[in-house]
C-alpha cells in the first residue's frame, strides 16, 4: 500500500466533508453511528489510544492504524491529528482496501 493513496483518499474524503476529526467529535460520530471508519496515530497516547479503541469495538467500527499524527494531519491539509473518523461507507471501503 502507497502512503499517497491512502492521503490523498482521505484529502478527498475532507474535502467532501466526509470527515470528522479530534478525540471528542471523533467519538460522538463512533456513538451516533455515522462513523465508518476510524483512523487512529500510531503515536497516539495509550489514553486516547483505550478510549478510541474500546468505542469503536463496542459500535462496531473498523479502526485502522497510521503511522503517526503528522501523517495523519498533513493528509487533510491540517495540523497534527491523532485521530479521525471517516463517515462515507465507500471512502471507508476504499480506506481500508488501501490500509489493509
Amino acid at each position: 500500500m502507497t502512503q499517497l493513496q491512502w492521503m490523498s483518499l482521505l484529502g478527498l474524503a475532507n474535502r467532501a466533508r466526509k470527515l470528522i476529526s479530534g478525540e471528542e467529535l471523533v467519538i460522538k460520530e463512533i456513538r451516533s453511528g455515522k462513523a465508518k471508519l476510524v483512523l487512529l496515530a500510531c503515536d497516539a497516547s495509550s489514553n486516547t489510544e483505550k478510549k478510541i479503541s474500546d468505542k469503536c469495538k463496542f459500535f462496531k467500527v473498523p479502526v485502522k492504524r497510521v503511522e503517526n499524527r503528522s501523517l495523519l494531519g498533513r493528509a487533510i491539509g491540517k495540523e497534527e491529528r491523532v485521530v479521525v473518523a471517516v463517515l462515507d461507507e465507500g471512502f471507508a471501503r476504499k480506506l481500508q482496501t488501501l490500509l489493509d
